[in-house]
């Protein structure tokens, strides 16, 4: 059994420094050093494994085996679930509908300004509501390459868009872990319901913003001079929409009719744009297809594309009902990981169990929409075979990223150096308030996930609100927001995307154009939350 160490240098704040390092080395290998990924990845795991045996005394057996656990993981939670997704594009595009579907998103405005937004912002939140994990980073990017936008801005904007859904992403998975997770000293948790409601009242603000820095991305200040109304719009109605349904509705299904109405919304104020002529094209912005392009195609051919999505929804909202959900929970597997026996410093043990999932996993129920878009799309048993072989060659060295950085989290889990980090932030009495998105940020940045930030802090962050005096559904609800900020940062999500669109190698210049807008995004989130911890936005809090 290894006991795990809280402060293993007897300084808690230099050992939260310590822990760091492991994000510090990783961030200047990619971004300040420019390696290519998987180079760096490996490098970083190397430093993992080095402090985790020789500061946090983790036994070097166990060390590897928690290493092991995590790429395990990276296999069942993200890799078979972002190769399902992109299987089904793939088909789409090896059948000729996802030209259909091109020309259909193309004919809801000609400027390439408005099918970003539409396409990034909103599809992609929808994509994000039922799947995440990169799959609507490397969809996108793919749809607005067609579209002509340059592939570098097309994973950039696509990465940024990424944000604004993530808090309710997977069917509001990460607010389903807080919930799961988080409970207070009396023995009593906090519902997950309490908690969406909370996430609702801090990601629209930042929602509102995302449309205008799409644009900044695809055509600079230009492009939010001419089309601002647009964005406006956009971002006002999936602000608003993510606020009246996660505190009146469903935080499951949040991002799913967020997305449908924004998106409505930019397309009406789009056209009510053309119609006034304030929709010119401008020579630094590529144009889609003119209209003419679109003759021949019926109404059932644009359903028959949009098939695939559509088949999405319903296996995702099938395995929601209560019979088939308890079905699904059956088929699986659980077993205790070998050669990891591990007890944290509190003296409880450490769940180091291995679910293998694999009828309820993401993954799986993509797979089986997967085949379901096969047989509607007519796509033979070969192709379909070939289409998933080129998804899994088009990845390459992706998959040794994406597959260390999941070994690194689940090693800093392990050996404890992810609850030193946790506890050295939450020394900061009062000020914790601005800290506490931050530690879900870096939680992101290490599981690629804001599940996995939850599950990793969400009780810390409960924890540090009771001993400072402020709201454990304030600090849980902006771990869950400041984790966001970091998922287009995180390194799994830039390996994705940069596999999908044939970018491998470049994951550390992606890197470094979007950081810039990530640690804005999460400066903006620790002022918002600081406000909301004090009389000034305090009453954003007041009935949870």
């Amino acid at each position: 059994m290894f006991h795990q160490i809280l402060d293993p240098l007897t300084n808690l704040w230099l050992s939260g420094l310590v822990a760091l390092v492991p994000v510090i080395v990783l961030l200047v290998l990619l971004a300040g050093l420019r390696w290519k990924a998987q180079w760096a990845s490996l490098v970083t795991l190397a430093v993992g494994l080095g402090l985790a045996v020789l500061v946090w005394r983790m036994p070097v057996v166990q060390a590897v085996s928690a290493s092991l656990d995590g790429t395990a993981q990276g296999v069942l939670n993200n890799l078979w679930l972002v190769f399902n997704a992109i299987w089904i594009h793939s088909m789409t595009v090896k059948s000729g509908h996802f030209e259909i579907l091109r020309r259909t998103f193309a004919g809801l405005s000609n400027d390439l300004r408005i099918a970003a937004i539409i396409i990034a912002f909103g599809f992609g939140t929808l994509l994000e509501a039922l799947a995440g994990s990169g799959a609507p980073v490397a969809i996108c990017a793919g749809m607005l390459i067609s579209l002509g936008l340059n592939p570098m801005k097309a994973i950039v904007a696509s990465l940024v868009a990424n944000t604004a859904p993530v808090a309710f992403g997977g069917l509001g998975n990460p607010v389903t872990m807080l919930g799961r997770t988080v409970q207070l000293t009396d023995g009593t948790g906090i519902s997950a319901e309490t908690f969406g409601a909370m996430i609702g009242r801090q990601t629209p603000f930042l929602a509102v913003l995302i449309p205008f820095v799409l644009l900044l991305i695809v055509d600079g200040r230009r492009g939010v001079k001419e089309v601002w109304p647009a964005a406006l719009v956009g971002g006002v109605v999936f602000g608003a929409a993510q606020y009246l349904l996660s505190n009146h509705f469903s935080y499951q299904l949040t991002d799913i009719f967020s997305a449908l109405i924004a998106t409505f919304a930019v397309v009406i104020a789009a056209r009510a744009m053309r119609a006034r002529s304030t929709m010119a094209i401008t020579e630094a912005v590529s144009t889609v297809g003119p209209r003419a392009d679109d003759r021949g195609i019926t109404g059932l051919d644009r359903l028959v594309a949009f098939g695939p999505y559509l088949i999405v929804i319903a296996v995702f909202s099938c395995a929601q009902i209560p019979g088939i959900k308890d079905w699904l929970a059956t088929l699986q597997v659980t077993f205790p990981w070998p050669a990891l026996s591990v007890e944290s410093a509190t003296g409880t043990p450490v769940n180091t169990s291995f679910v293998l999932n694999w009828g309820s996993a993401t993954g799986s129920l993509l797979f089986v929409a997967a085949v379901l878009t096969m047989v509607l799309l007519r796509v033979s048993v070969p192709s379909a075979l070939a289409a998933y072989w080129g998804v899994l060659t088009q990845f390459g060295w992706a998959i040794v990223t994406i597959l260390a950085v999941f070994s690194l989290s689940y090693l800093m889990n392990f050996s404890g150096m992810i609850i030193t980090l946790g506890s050295a932030l939450a020394q900061t009495g009062v000020f914790y308030a601005l800290l506490a998105p931050v530690v879900g940020w870096v939680g992101v940045f290490i599981t690629g996930t804001d599940t996995g930030a939850n599950a990793l802090f969400g009780q810390l962050q409960a924890t540090a609100a009771q001993q400072v005096g402020a709201s454990p559904v304030l600090f849980g609800a902006a771990n869950t927001t400041g984790g966001a900020m970091a998922k287009m940062v995180s390194p799994q999500n830039l390996a994705v995307g940069a596999a999908a669109v044939g970018l491998v190698g470049r994951e550390g210049e992606l890197l470094r154009r979007v950081i810039g807008w990530s640690l804005l995004f999460l400066a903006l989130t620790c002022i918002l939350v600081f406000l909301q911890s004090t009389p000034i936005l305090g009453w954003m809090v007041n009935g949870l």
